[in-house]
Order: structure tokens, then sequence, then C-alpha cells
């Protein structure tokens, strides 16, 4: 017994050493336990996370922790799709039909959860410039099981029309906001960046060349797909050009958030016939997706739930973010006179946390802009990544019935 376990332990380092059977083994397992979880009325990406916890050093070991520089591409190309589909969201005919009341439950939730969350952070001992971070990550939700549960449920109505335009704006603004607050925390925590003109500086560079850089990106895409027939040539051409755009964006320590969400904000509002880019990218987000869920939880360590400070840090995260978002999102509702299911009910609905939250937590962690930084601030980064995780697991826990019974409600209402 003890030959055979030791083979089955020798095979699995051998394997666990090249990126391909690596990829693979996260897609199957994440596959596999993403549908075992959904049985239990959970969402795929509890499962995909459980997958990369079992997958993680953790416990199995399969894929170890020095593993995780060679597989950044999938999180560096996650994130870029994300931020292109975010950049969609700005669409001007959109945003001006979805109307004034949506703008402005949007802003004031997502304001009061930023304000809310980072006070609260700093209360708990959380360095000034991670409080930041956590409280911008705070205002962000999560529209796929948000937008999937309204499917499964077939309702139509003017709850629902608001619950679509709050949350495709709320992850898009969420990404665009923590672009601006990163750069500034980044200048902050470099020694090199000495005085306020230079943190002034440095933020305002990261800030206006990736979105200058973003616009002429969104240029170039349009230009060379507008007359494209071909559905292949679109996807090669528009995937290619947003691969190299992430690139130069991590090389030159730009944000490749804010490069991506420019370009697909200039696309969108440049020609109606680019939506059909969207579309277009869409069969790729399923893989990608589950890999940059699977990875994350490779990093999630089982023994954070016994730690004090990460438990305390991220219950205070969930509790006080979701406080944030349902006060913020009935105070605004009130304000604009939205009518009263939406005031009681819209905020509920947006508790979900995913895909976002987890990628703008591990780009601090892998940012390369970071690498320099991180022998300094291993710990606060680390703790941040944890908490984010823990956040995501619960909150995708609950999320997703407590949106189906606030839809409901809302609906019975109305």
């Amino acid at each position: 017994m003890d030959m055979i376990l030791h083979e089955l332990t020798e095979l699995r380092d051998m394997m666990s050493e090249h990126p391909l059977f690596t990829l693979g083994i996260l897609l199957v397992t994440g596959f596999l336990i993403g549908k075992l979880v959904v049985r239990f009325h959970l969402p795929e990406i509890t499962g995909y996370i459980i997958a990369g916890l079992l997958l993680g050093d953790s416990l199995t070991g399969i894929v170890p922790y020095d593993m995780h520089e060679s597989l950044r591409f999938v999180t560096d190309l996650a994130l870029g799709l994300i931020a292109l589909t975010m950049g969609g969201e700005f669409y001007y005919t959109k945003l001006k039909r979805i109307g004034r009341d949506i703008v402005v439950i949007t802003s004031v939730q997502m304001t009061l959860t930023f304000v809310v969350v980072t006070g609260v952070m700093y209360l708990l001992r959380v360095a000034l410039p991670f409080a930041l971070l956590l409280g911008v990550i705070a205002t962000a939700s999560d529209p796929v099981s948000t937008g999937a549960k309204v499917q499964s449920l077939r309702v139509r109505g003017r709850f629902v029309d608001y619950l679509y335009g709050v949350i495709a704006l709320d992850d898009a603004a969420a990404v665009a906001i923590f672009g601006v607050v990163f750069a500034v925390v980044v200048g902050f925590l470099n020694p090199a960046a000495v005085g306020a003109s230079a943190l002034a500086y440095q933020a305002l560079r990261e800030v206006f060349v990736s979105i200058f850089l973003g616009l002429a990106v969104g240029f170039i895409i349009h230009a060379m797909t507008r007359r494209k027939q071909s559905v292949n040539e679109i996807l090669i051409i528009t995937l290619g050009i947003v691969l190299m755009e992430t690139a130069v964006a991590v090389v030159m320590d730009l944000s490749p958030l804010l490069m991506n969400m420019a370009a697909g904000a200039f696309l969108v509002n440049a020609s109606p016939r680019n939506h059909r880019l969207f579309r277009i990218l869409e069969p790729l987000t399923p893989p990608v997706y589950a890999l940059f869920f699977v990875i994350a939880g490779t990093k999630l360590d089982p023994k954070v739930f016994l730690q004090l400070e990460v438990l305390a840090v991220g219950l205070g995260f969930v509790l006080f973010r979701g406080l944030a978002k349902y006060l913020g999102t009935r105070y605004a509702a009130s304000f604009s006179n939205a009518g009263n299911a939406i005031e009681k009910y819209l905020g509920p609905c947006l508790i979900a946390q995913g895909g976002v939250a987890i990628g703008l937590a591990l780009l601090i962690q892998t940012a390369p802009i970071m690498s320099d930084l991180y022998g300094l601030y291993q710990d606060p980064i680390q703790l941040l990544v944890n908490v984010v995780l823990v956040s995501v697991f619960i909150n995708e826990l609950i999320g997703p019935p407590l949106s189906k019974f606030a839809i409901l409600k809302a609906l019975e209402e109305e």
C-alpha cells in the first residue's frame, strides 16, 4: 500500500510540473465539483473555489504554490476579458435609457459601501492603503449569479429592469474606481514615490495613460474588424490585440483593467456593429472564467478559517459590506422615488460577490508593479486576498438564495 501511495505521489509531482496537465486537471475538477454543488442549489463558482482548494498546496498539492507564476497568464487573460466586457456596459444609449434613478442608486450604494468598509477595516487595524483597497473591492457585486437567478425564475418587470441596470453599472464602475485607487495606493506604498507631487504624478500617469492607450486600442480593433464578415477573423484579431494590450499594460506598469475597459467603452460606442465583438468573445468566457476561479481557490488555505485575525476582518467585511449595500440602495431608491418594492428589495440582490472581486484581489497580489513591494507588505497583501476569498465564499452561499427571495417578494408587491 505504501509503495502504491509513493508511486501515485511521484506521478502527481511529475505531472503537476507541466502547465498543460495542471490546466486540464483544474478545468475538469472545477467542472465536476461545479456540477456537484449545483445539485445542492449552490452557484458553480462555489464549486470552482472548492475545486481549487482541493487541488492547492494546502491539501493535495497537485497545484504547488510555485506554479502560480506560470499560470498567471490565465488570470491576466480573464481580467482582460472581464474589463473589456465591463467597458461594454458604458454604452451611451443604454445609460441614457436606464435613466437617472439607476445611476443615482448605483452611485450612492457604491459610495456608502466604499466609505463604510474602508472605515471598518481601518478600525480593525488594517493599514489604511489596504483598507482603501478592500473598500473599493467591496463595491463589486456578482452580475453573473444574480442574472442567472433572474433567468432561472423567468421573471420580468420594472424591478428586474432596475436590477439589471444597477448590477451592470456596479461592477463596471468598481473596476474603473479600483484602477484609480490602486494607482494612488501603489504610489503611496512605493518608497521611490517621495512626496505628494510624485504620488499625484504617478497616479495620474497610470490612470490617464491607461485610458488613452485603451481608447487607441479600441480604435485599432474597430478599424481592423468593422468590415470583416468572418466570425473567426474577428475573433482572432480581437483576442490577439487584447492579449497584446494586456501584456503592454503589465510591462509598462499601467492598469490592464482601465486599458481594457476603455477599449470596450470605445468599441461599444463607436458603432452598433461592434456589439457582435462581445457576442463572439462569449464562447471563450466559460473555460477562462472557470480556470480563473479554480486558480483563485488554490490560493485559499483552509487554515485561514482558524485564524482569528482573518475571521474577524472577513466577517466585518461581509457584515458591513452587506449592510452598506442595503442601506445605500434603500436610501437612494427612497430619494429617487423609485418605488416601495425597489426600495425594500433591490439591496439584498447586490449581496452576492464573484469574479470581479477575486480578480481585483489577485491583481494586487500578482501585479508586477507590486513585486518590489511584496516583501515589505506580504502579510497585509495576503490578509487582503484571504479576506476577499472568504467573503466571496460566504456571499456566494447566501447571496443567490437572498436574491431569489427578494426578487419574488418584489414582484409580488409590484
